[in-house]
């Protein structure tokens, strides 16, 4: 059975799953970019609010995402989550698909799938918005080949 990872900042779908983090009720603390995770606590955070997201991110098959846009783009939260993944990979830098990415840490990561809800004022601010998701993820090593509207998409094809 595939284990799910359900990141949502919208509300109207119930999608199975073994974890849910709900971006509408948690406020993900700032990076401070002290390099701890990669220094003094290998791997870990030294704030400890995203102990159970970065457990249940790296035993997920599968990450669904309902993503809200925001000004064009990513949501800050969803971003400072982003952002506090870091300790996920290792400081030393490697050079790939044309640009430089972390090492991983961890042999795999999940696949990832984002659907989001908003409004984009020219086909140009969707495309960026778009293109920002898949090359986090490329950089977050996670196969991510579903980036569209909500609105495009079925239930069945969300909870796959």
């Amino acid at each position: 059975m595939e284990s799910n990872l359900f990141i949502k900042e919208f509300d109207g779908f119930d999608i199975p799953c073994q974890y849910m983090f709900d971006l509408r009720k948690t406020k993900v603390k700032d990076c401070v970019g002290c390099w701890s995770c990669w220094i003094k606590t290998p791997g870990r955070c030294i704030n400890t609010d995203l102990d159970e997201f970065y457990k249940a991110y790296l035993k997920a098959d599968k990450v669904i995402i309902l993503s809200k846009v925001n000004q064009r783009f990513v949501s800050g939260n969803l971003k400072t989550l982003f952002d506090r993944m870091i300790p996920l990979f290792m400081p030393d830098i490697t050079f790939k698909h044309g640009e430089a990415m972390h090492l991983p840490r961890y042999r795999k990561y999940p696949d990832v799938e984002i659907y989001y809800q908003g409004d984009f004022d020219s086909l140009d601010s969707k495309e960026i918005y778009e293109n920002y998701l898949h090359r986090t993820f490329a950089q977050f090593y996670s196969k991510c080949e579903v980036v569209k509207p909500i609105n495009q998409s079925s239930m069945q094809e969300i909870s796959g």
